[in-house]
Parts: C-alpha cells; sequence; structure tokens
C-alpha cells in the first residue's frame, strides 16, 4: 500500500535539508583549505632520531629491502596506504570536470579510509585521459603502496584500465575500482538486507536496473555472485533494455564487453522497451543513472511487485526523491544520500575491505571478497534488527568496519590470495585496533585544537 502523498510544505522542508550539505561544503573547504595533511607515526625523540629515521640509519633499513623486497610492507608505512587515483572524468554525478575540480572528492575518500578503515590513503587526480597513461602511473606507483583505488573514471576505459592491471602479473598488490566494486559491494549489502527484511529469497528476486555503466554492471555481476541469477535480471540504459540481439549492443561488443556480457546473459523472457517495462512486477529497482529527480517515474514504481524495494543511487540528486517512491508504492527505499533512510554510499564498503584487505596483505580483491563484504554489511542491520527506514548499517556504526575487514581477509585466505595468513579473531582485533587509532587521533588533534572546530 502507498503512503500518504506529501504536503507541498513538507516537501520544501525536505529539499531545504538536501540542499544544505552543498551549502556547508562551499563554506568549509575554504576555511580549512582541504582535508588531509600527513603527520609522523614515529617517535621523534630529539634530534638524534633522524639519524635513525634518515641518515645514516636509514641506509640499513634500505640494504634490507633491497635483499627481500617483501620487506618493504613492514619497514615503511607500505602496508598500510593506497593511493586513490582518478582522472576526473566522471566525477559523483557531475561528468568530466577534470582532475582538479575532482581533487575535493579524492581527499574526501582519504579522509573516509582513514577515518572509518584506519587506512592512509594518498588523493592522487592526474592530469591525462590517455586509459595507457594511468595503467602506466599506476605500475609505477606499486612500490610505494600497498593497493590502488581507481575512482570518477569514465567507463568503457575504466574497464580496460581495472583488468588490465588486475591480469599484469608485475602488478603484485590489489588494484580496485569503487565505482564498480566498491558500489556492488554496498548495494549488494542492501539487496540482502531489504530482502531479508521483507522476506524474498535471493534466488527468487526479479531486479530491475537502470544505467549500464561501470556501477550497475558489476553489482550485477556480484548480486549473481551473491545468489541472484542473471537470468532474474532486467537492464536499461539511455535507448532502452538491452537485449541480446540489440543492433548497437553487438556493434560495439569490443567496446564495451560486459554490456554484451551482460545483455546475453540478463533478462530470460526477452522484454523490450523502457525502464517501465523492465520494473512491471520487479522486487527490486537499482538506477544508479543520471542525477536529476523524476528521472524514474512514480508510475515505474507503483507497477512493482507487493514489498518492493528501491535504491535511487545517483549522487548528489537521485533519480527520484524517496518520498515519491514511498507514495508510488516501494516499501524499502534507500538513495546515495546521508540525510535520508538507508543510505547506499561507497563508504559503508571501501574502507573495511581495504582494511581486510591490507592486514592479510591480499594481491587482489574478487568478487567473492566482495560478497563477503556485502554479507557483513547486512549481518550487522540484521542482527540490530531491519525496519522498512533501516535495512543496512550507517557510516557511524563504526563496528560494521573491523567485522567486515575480518570477513573480507578470510576470503581472502579461503581463495588462496592472502600473503598473510591468520585467525578471524586476529584480524578482527587488528582491524578494531587500527580503526580506533584513527578515530582516537582525530579526536585528539580536534580536543586539542589542532583541527579547528567548524565555522
Amino acid at each position: 500500500m502507498s503512503e500518504k502523498e506529501l504536503s507541498q510544505e513538507e516537501i520544501d522542508i525536505l529539499l531545504a535539508k538536501a540542499k544544505k550539505p552543498s551549502a556547508d561544503a562551499v563554506k568549509l573547504h575554504p576555511y580549512y583549505m582541504g582535508k588531509m595533511q600527513t603527520v609522523p607515526k614515529c617517535s621523534v625523540w630529539g634530534f638524534d632520531a633522524f639519524a635513525v629515521w634518515y641518515t645514516p640509519g636509514v641506509a640499513e633499513a634500505c640494504r634490507q629491502i633491497a635483499d627481500d623486497p617483501q620487506k618493504s610492507f613492514t619497514m615503511t608505512n607500505r602496508a598500510n596506504t593506497i593511493a586513490v587515483v582518478s582522472d576526473g572524468t566522471r566525477v559523483l554525478g557531475l561528468g568530466d570536470i577534470g582532475p582538479a575540480a575532482g581533487q575535493p572528492v579524492m581527499e574526501g575518500k582519504a579522509l573516509l579510509f582513514k577515518y572509518l578503515g584506519g587506512v592512509d590513503a594518498f588523493a592522487l587526480s592526474i592530469d591525462t585521459k590517455d586509459p595507457d597513461e594511468i595503467i602506466n602511473f599506476v605500475k609505477l606507483l606499486q612500490p610505494s603502496v600497498g593497493g590502488i583505488n581507481l575512482e570518477d573514471i569514465s567507463k568503457p576505459k575504466c574497464y580496460k584500465i581495472l583488468e588490465t592491471l588486475r591480469k599484469d602479473p608485475d602488478i603484485h598488490i590489489p588494484v580496485w575500482h569503487d565505482d564498480a566494486q566498491g558500489t556492488a559491494s554496498v548495494v549488494a549489502g542492501g539487496v540482502i538486507g531489504a530482502a531479508h527484511h521483507v522476506g524474498k529469497a535471493l534466488d527468487q528476486l526479479k531486479v530491475a536496473m537502470l544505467g549500464v555503466g561501470a556501477a550497475n554492471t558489476r553489482t550485477a555481476y556480484v548480486l549473481e555472485s551473491a545468489g541472484v541469477p542473471l537470468k532474474n535480471i532486467v537492464m536499461c540504459d539511455s535507448k532502452g533494455i538491452i537485449t541480446k540481439d540489440r543492433p548497437d549492443i553487438i556493434e560495439q561488443k569490443d567496446y564495451d564487453t560486459f554490456k554484451y556480457d551482460l545483455a546475453q546473459k540478463t533478462n530470460a523472457e526477452g522484454l523490450s522497451g523502457d525502464f517501465g517495462v523492465a520494473t512491471d512486477g520487479a522486487d527490486v529497482m537499482i538506477s544508479a543513472s543520471k542525477s536529476a529527480p523524476d528521472v524514474v517515474k512514480k508510475d515505474w514504481i507503483s507497477k512493482m511487485a507487493s514489498d518492493s524495494i528501491v535504491f535511487a543511487c545517483a549522487n548528489p540528486i537521485p533519480e527520484i526523491w524517496p518520498w515519491d517512491a514511498k507514495a508510488a508504492g516501494a516499501r524499502v527505499v534507500g538513495t546515495g544520500r546521508s540525510d535520508f533512510d538507508n543510505q547506499i554510499n561507497n563508504s559503508l564498503g571501501f574502507p573495511g575491505i581495504f582494511r581486510g584487505t591490507l592486514d592479510v596483505n591480499a594481491t587482489t580483491i574478487t568478487d567473492e571478497m566482495c560478497v563477503a563484504a556485502a554479507q557483513a554489511i547486512a549481518d550487522i542491520a540484521i542482527k540490530k534488527g531491519t525496519t522498512d527506514k533501516y535495512v543496512l548499517p550507517t557510516m557511524d556504526e563504526w563496528e560494521l568496519f573491523p567485522y567486515e575487514a575480518a570477513k573480507v581477509g578470510m576470503k581472502a585466505i579461503e581463495q588462496g590470495v592472502a600473503r598473510t595468513i591468520m585467525e578471524e579473531d586476529e584480524l578482527f582485533k587488528m582491524a578494531e585496533e587500527k580503526i580506533k587509532y584513527a578515530r582516537d587521533l582525530t579526536k585528539s588533534l580536534m580536543d586539542n585544537n589542532f583541527i579547528a572546530p567548524p565555522i
């Protein structure tokens, strides 16, 4: 049953609330002049400390790493350091705004990595759109970092960059694309939690997906790994439902190989038409498309199955406002925004996933590791008790991240991609300590006014 329509006054209040984070961001970014800085992690007990940390003492550390490169993970901060790499060609819902304009997002990502996952991340927006140059840049970075987070790179070159690096025998650290694998992990976690809440089995779900970009493409594959058959998924791009015989998809199969593959494996009923056809009778709707209200129509939602689940994930504006989706009959509604219920936000995934990946010194991040993260995300909500407004945890439930890290690390060990073997309780304790350290450090800097209070 649909909810009561909101009054215009109620809608105006919600819209004003939705605009406030942008207004605050314009004020606070120049106030702090960015979000990240570097601070020492070693003791500086006096100026003679530099004889240990720099010359002459450091030479012995260098010699030992030269003899055994794996020691770079224990004698430097490499094991806890990643690079957030972007060319600024697909930043949030803003499109190709360039590397300089994308840097606030990359710094924000680094902040979330540190505060939520205890991971040191460097924001590196680079001035090239050439996929081969980006690939080479990442390869050159490898000795300095324990992992690579690709961010806001347009498709299909993001696929080429990710797959080339993951298959390169000379790359021995995890390379991941957060807009693909990260989004997929959290969306899958939301689907698992929401399906549990409404009492529907994953293998019986009918799923309609709007958008066939990096996010939804990988989400479809991760959902399959989690138990949702690809044949039960119907995907739609700007031209309509993708089908195995659509001429433009066949023509571009070598350009967008994943889209072609999904066209062959999804939509078992052979549906064609617009997204309204895809949502008819669907249990779940996932959109990752244009950032604007009314991209998804209320009448499309009204045609969905009972107890329907709607995830409108575009940022900063979802494809349909949550109150409109609820009024159209959706039971569970999530967006990418933190100021609405059920935030489908990558921040629930990447900090814990990389924490667990780094702690076991894994060489890659597999889809199965993403499913482990998704199940961990759902587990936290299910244990606390799901409601229509709570099918996955929020960022402030910090216990999620060490739990997620331990589950991801154990899956890496199980799959044979980890170089450090530990028990799950050891992994959990290690992750918990590192995350608590990062949060306590930030609080201490604030309490002692090394970080000024916001204006």
